[in-house]
């Protein structure tokens, strides 16, 4: 591509011979292309927002190095940029006097910057343009001052979004900075301490104060929030949300809402309470073969497991959100706050890992919550395509991240639906009913009070004991009631059928 001249109509603004290199470079930035057609279409699309006119990624400086590192600063924040000196802010080309000391003035500037900045630079047709690549070693610094590009003009950042940039960029960690709620007198119990001990494979005769301070989870007698969330009973006394709230639904959508919990512990308890209540709703299948009996879950609870650990592990804690699971008929969604951390787009997914809170991050690897790092999605993607459902869905937004388990398509029989259970002689019997109910029909193999097969769920809601794991087992002639004539009756118990007996029977073969 040769100097191109440029001119549009209705205003002043014209640029002759603009540095055919960096237009060329913008252009295969913007609009990728190996054809030569499309790139020459490209060119009337992209003349106004890269030549004429500033922007975003555009500055035009009439004369000197005024301000320039205020600048380069800007653009080294944002995504990189372009500053033409020798063009007046309507766009007029005028030139500069004398374009070599001006680019050695520049290169000084750049350089002064904190972090120093590799720019590029060429005069063409007597205007200085300036070049700043889009950076990896953000945030940069002019004079001690922290700027960011803000539309056409470059603005210094106030304290607060000097501090939201440096947790944006992640050169501060949440996770590594101190809990000022945390107590090590009252929050630290000898059970918390204890209990903490044995997941971290913690020597029993190390002190504790000693050991919290080796793994860099307590810092000048102050405990960060990574370990304030390890050690804590209830995890909202130092975040409000960072617990997990969890929803069974009926149907495809949000309308109606059959069960729900809230889990507030530390982040460990959180992961196995968690994961044990999704099981609890979703199908369970038994396989019998022979003498052996299997229970199946319709999604892999490896998969599950480590979806749970992800969004804990690497959800944004400054967020005023929680982490969601929403159990519909057909998916399992699993929703995080804080979209992916700085330097990761959709695309590494499964090839590299950042964690947005490392600390926090090394300590579950260090108590065996996460296999192996970096190797979250890439093992979920693994484990679904082992188990033989689909791979899940992921939604990545500036704010959440959401993976989507579908569950498999539960072949319906007869007005039952899932809840019937074939039971046979032969081996391959399966089921469509959820642990809990598994639960419920072992307890029934005698007869049991209502009151003791909540307990042994530890439900405390009768109504909905009733309407989401017993009235199914009932309808399908799983179990039945001691009292049928009564069944308000405060004698009323629940025992077996035949046909829920046969499969225990099968069970103790």
């Amino acid at each position: 591509m040769g100097n191109i001249t440029l001119q549009v109509e209705g205003t002043a603004a014209k640029i002759t011979n603009y540095h055919s290199k960096y237009f060329a470079h913008e252009l295969t930035r913007r609009f990728p292309t190996d054809s030569d057609e499309k790139l020459a279409g490209a060119v009337a699309s992209a003349q106004v927002d890269i030549l004429l006119g500033e922007g975003f990624t555009c500055e035009f400086k009439q004369s000197g190095t005024t301000h320039l590192g205020r600048e380069l600063c800007a653009f080294a924040n944002a995504t990189g940029g372009v500053v033409l000196i020798g063009v007046t802010d309507d766009g007029q080309p005028v030139g500069v006097r004398n374009a070599n000391r001006l680019k050695s003035e520049a290169q000084n500037v750049a350089r002064s910057i904190e972090l120093p900045l590799a720019i590029d630079m060429d005069v063409v047709d007597n205007i200085l343009v300036v070049n700043v690549p889009a950076q990896n070693s953000k945030p940069y610094s002019s004079g001690g001052k922290f700027y960011l590009r803000d539309g056409a003009s470059s603005q210094q950042m106030s304290r607060g979004e000097i501090r939201e940039f440096f947790f944006k960029e992640g050169v501060i960690h949440f996770d590594e900075t101190p809990c000022e709620r945390f107590s090590l007198e009252e929050d630290m119990t000898d059970a918390v301490w204890g209990t903490f001990r044995k997941r971290a494979k913690i020597p029993q005769d190390m002190n504790a104060v000693s050991a919290l301070k080796n793994l860099h989870l307590l810092n000048d007698g102050r405990m960060t929030h990574a370990g304030a969330w390890l050690l804590a009973t209830d995890i909202q006394k130092f975040n409000t949300s960072a617990n997990v709230a969890c929803a069974l639904f009926f149907g495809t959508d949000k309308v109606r809402i059959l069960d729900r919990q809230n889990f507030p512990a530390n982040i460990y308890t959180m992961i196995d309470a968690v994961v044990t209540y999704i099981l609890s709703k979703i199908n369970v299948e038994l396989i019998i073969k022979h003498v052996k009996r299997e229970e199946r879950p319709e999604l892999p609870e490896e998969a599950l497991r480590e979806a749970v650990v992800n969004a804990l592990a690497h959800r944004d804690y400054r967020s005023t959100a929680n982490v969601q699971v929403y159990i519909f008929k057909d998916r399992v969604e699993i929703v995080s706050p804080g979209g992916l951390p700085a330097g990761m787009t959709e695309a590494d997914l499964g090839k590299k890992s950042i964690p947005r809170n490392p600390l926090l991050f090394g300590m579950l690897h260090r108590m065996e919550a996460v296999e192996h790092i970096g190797s979250g999605i890439r093992r979920i993607r693994r484990l679904c395509a082992g188990y033989g459902v689909t791979e899940p869905q992921i939604t990545v937004s500036e704010h959440w991240f959401t993976i989507c388990f579908l569950r498999p398509e539960v072949e319906k029989k007869g007005a039952h639906d899932a809840a019937i259970l074939e039971v046979s002689g032969q081996s391959g019997t399966k089921s469509g009913l959820s642990r809990d109910q598994v639960e419920i029909m072992r307890k029934c193999m005698a007869d049991s009070a209502i009151s003791e097969l909540m307990s042994a769920l530890g439900r405390t809601n009768r109504t909905k004991f009733r309407n989401q794991v017993l009235a199914s087992l009932l309808s399908a002639g799983l179990v039945e009631m001691t009292i049928p004539d009564k069944p308000r009756s405060s004698q009323q118990k629940y025992r077996l059928t035949e046909k829920g007996r046969k499969l225990a029977e099968m069970k103790k073969e």
